[in-house]
C-alpha cells in the first residue's frame, strides 16, 4: 500500500515540490495528496484510486522537472516512483533498471556488478524515468548514443478508455508504436514507465583524461570571447564529426560576467577502446585555444555552487589548463550535483548543426554582460555541450523517438535565484537573451525568437522542458523535427491515452 502524503501531513511542504522551487507556483497550486508507491503493485493501485476519483495523476522520479509539468496539480495527486529503483541484471542477462533509480545509483551499482554502463547524463541525482523516456544524454553518447537507444523493453501502465489501468510490457513486436514513443518523446505522455530493459548495455572506459580550461571575465574582450567560442564550435562542426573523436565529451559553461565567473570548458576523453594509451586526440582539441594564453597550473577537483561551476582560483587576471587522469566511476560522479536544483529557475534550449557564428557570439557577450537594475544575475548561465557521434545514426529516427540526430552541440541556458521577489528579472534577462540569438542571420525568417529546425538549428530538447514555446504554433516541430514524428505521437497518445489522462503543457495532444 503507497504511503498517502497529505496537507495535513507534516511531510507535505517538503514532498510537494521538485528541485526547481518555482513550483508549485501557489498553494492553491499545489497537488492535494503526494503517494509514495514501493512497488510496481503499489502504483498500479494508487494509479487506479487517482482515475477513479477524477483526479489528475502526476509522476515524479527525480524530481528534476524543470517546468511545472508535476508540482502544479490543483486537487490531483503525485505518484512519487522513487522506491521503484532497481537496478540488476536477470537470470537472462538481461539488464533491468527502475524509473526511480537515481543515474549515480545506476552507475555504481552497473559498474560494481556487471561492468557495463549507460551513456547517461553527469548528475548524479536525476532520476532514470524522466531522463531515459526523455532520450538523455551524457558523457559517452558520442561513443554509445542515447541510453533510450540501448533500450530494448518498456514495462509501462496505461488507462484505458474505459479508465481501467493495464500493465504491458513493450518491444519491438509488442506494441511497438508505443514502445518507440517511450524511447525520446519524454514522460507524462503515455502512462507510468515501471521498469526498463536492455538485453546488453555498453562497457565502461577503463579511465578518462580530465581537461579544464579556465577563460576569466577579468581579462576578457568581446573580440576574445567570440574567438574562444567560435573556435570551440568550428572544432564540432568539423573535426568533431570523425569518428575517431567520439571519445571526446566537452562541457562548457559561461557564467554571466561578475568577478568570480568565467568561460570555463570541461574535456573528458578516452579513446574508442577504452584506455587513455594515446591522447592525441585531446591533444590536438587542446592545441586550438593555445592563442588564447591558456598556461597550466597543478590540477584540482570542479566545486559546484548553485549547479555552475566555479574554480578555486577564479579571480585570478589569467587563463588556466588543468589536466588529471581518473578512473572510469571517479570521472562519471565527479558532477554529481549540477543540477541547480533547490533554488528558482528557468531553463532554455537548442541544438546546433552547426557551430557558432560571430554574430551568434556576439549577442552571447552582450546578453552574459548585461546588467538588468534589481536583479542578481550572478548565477545566470549558458551551457554547451558536445553531440553527435553516435548519437547521429541516421536509421534511429524511424526506431525511436529522438529526432534531432544531426546535430553537433546541445545548449542549455540557465539562470538560478532565491527571491521570489526577482522572478521577472530573472524571466526577463533568459527571455530577451533567447528571443534576440534566434532573431539574426542564421535563425529561419519565418520562425524567429526560436532554433526552428534549419541548416544551422534542430530545435529544442523535450528534457529541458520550456513552456514559452508554446508562444509559437509550431512549438511541436521545435521538439520533435521530424515533421512525421508529431502526427505519429498524436496517433500514439489516442490509441494509449484515449482520455488524456497524462498530460501537461508541452504534452502529446490527442
Amino acid at each position: 500500500m503507497s504511503v498517502d502524503i497529505t496537507r495535513q501531513d507534516p511531510r507535505y511542504l517538503a514532498l510537494r515540490k521538485g528541485n526547481n522551487l518555482r513550483f508549485p507556483s501557489t498553494d492553491a497550486d499545489a497537488a492535494s495528496r503526494i503517494l509514495i508507491c514501493q512497488s510496481v503493485e503499489d502504483l498500479a493501485d494508487s494509479l487506479q484510486r487517482v482515475v477513479r476519483a477524477g483526479m489528475r495523476p502526476t509522476v515524479r522520479s527525480g524530481g528534476h522537472c524543470y517546468e511545472d509539468f508535476v508540482a502544479n496539480n490543483p486537487n490531483g495527486a503525485i505518484l512519487d516512483v522513487g522506491f521503484l529503483n532497481q537496478v540488476g541484471r536477470n537470470a537472462s542477462g538481461t539488464y533491468f533498471i527502475g524509473p526511480g533509480a537515481r543515474l549515480g545509483n545506476v552507475y555504481i551499482d552497473l559498474y560494481k556488478l556487471y561492468n557495463a554502463t549507460i551513456p547517461g547524463g553527469t548528475c548524479f541525482t536525476v532520476g532514470a524515468g524522466g531522463h531515459i523516456s526523455g532520450g538523455g544524454y551524457g558523457m559517452l553518447s558520442r561513443l554509445h548514443g542515447l541510453t533510450s537507444d540501448w533500450v530494448t523493453a518498456v514495462d509501462i501502465l496505461t488507462v484505458n478508455a474505459q479508465g481501467q489501468v493495464e500493465q504491458r510490457t513493450l518491444d519491438r513486436t509488442h506494441d511497438p508504436d508505443l514502445f518507440r514513443a517511450c524511447r525520446g518523446a519524454g514522460g507524462g505522455n503515455f502512462g507510468v514507465v515501471t521498469e526498463f530493459r536492455f538485453d546488453k548495455l555498453p562497457t565502461p572506459p577503463e579511465e578518462v583524461i580530465e581537461a579544464y580550461m579556465h577563460f576569466p571575465w577579468a581579462d576578457m574582450t568581446e573580440d576574445r570571447f567570440v574567438s574562444i567560442l567560435t573556435t570551440l564550435g568550428h572544432y564540432f562542426e568539423t573535426r568533431g564529426q570523425d569518428p575517431d573523436t567520439f571519445g571526446l565529451f566537452v562541457v562548457g559553461f559561461i557564467g554571466h560576467r561578475a568577478p568570480n565567473s568565467a568561460l570555463s570548458i570541461s574535456a573528458r576523453y578516452c579513446n574508442l577502446d577504452g584506455t587513455c594509451c594515446s591522447t592525441s586526440v585531446l591533444d590536438e582539441f587542446l592545441s586550438r585555444f593555445e592563442p588564447f594564453n591558456a598556461s597550466p597550473v597543478p590540477p584540482v577537483p570542479t566545486a559546484l555552487t548553485q549547479g555552475m561551476p566555479h574554480h578555486p582560483n577564479a579571480a585570478a587576471a589569467r587563463s588556466t589548463t588543468e589536466m588529471r587522469r581518473l578512473l572510469w566511476l571517479d570521472a562519471t560522479l565527479d558532477d554529481s550535483g549540477g543540477d541547480g536544483g533547490g533554488t528558482r529557475a528557468k531553463y532554455k534550449s537548442t541544438y546546433m548543426k552547426k557551430g557558432f557564428s560571430v554574430a551568434e557570439a556576439k549577442c552571447f557577450y552582450k546578453h552574459l554582460t548585461r546588467e538588468i537594475p534589481g536583479a542578481n544575475l550572478r548565477s545566470s548561465v549558458v551551457e554547451f555541450t558536445s553531440y553527435g557521434g553516435a548519437i547521429n545514426q541516421k536509421r534511429l529516427v524511424a526506431e525511436t523517438a529522438s529526432a534531432q540526430r544531426t546535430s553537433a552541440m546541445k545548449l542549455q541556458f540557465q539562470t538560478y535565484w532565491a527571491n521570489p521577489a526577482e522572478d521577472a528579472f530573472h524571466l526577463q534577462w533568459i527571455r530577451d537573451f533567447y528571443t534576440e540569438l534566434y532573431s539574426g542571420p542564421d535563425a529561419d525568417p519565418h520562425h524567429l525568437g526560436t532554433p526552428y529546425p534549419n541548416d544551422h538549428y534542430d530545435g529544442c530538447y523535450i528534457n529541458y522542458a520550456d513552456s514559452d514555446m508554446l508562444a509559437y504554433d509550431y512549438w511541436p516541430q521545435l521538439y520533435y523535427c521530424n515533421r512525421g514524428l508529431y502526427p505519429f505521437l498524436q496517433e500514439v497518445k489516442r490509441r494509449y491515452d484515449p482520455n488524456n489522462i497524462f498530460h501537461h503543457a508541452l504534452s502529446i495532444r490527442l
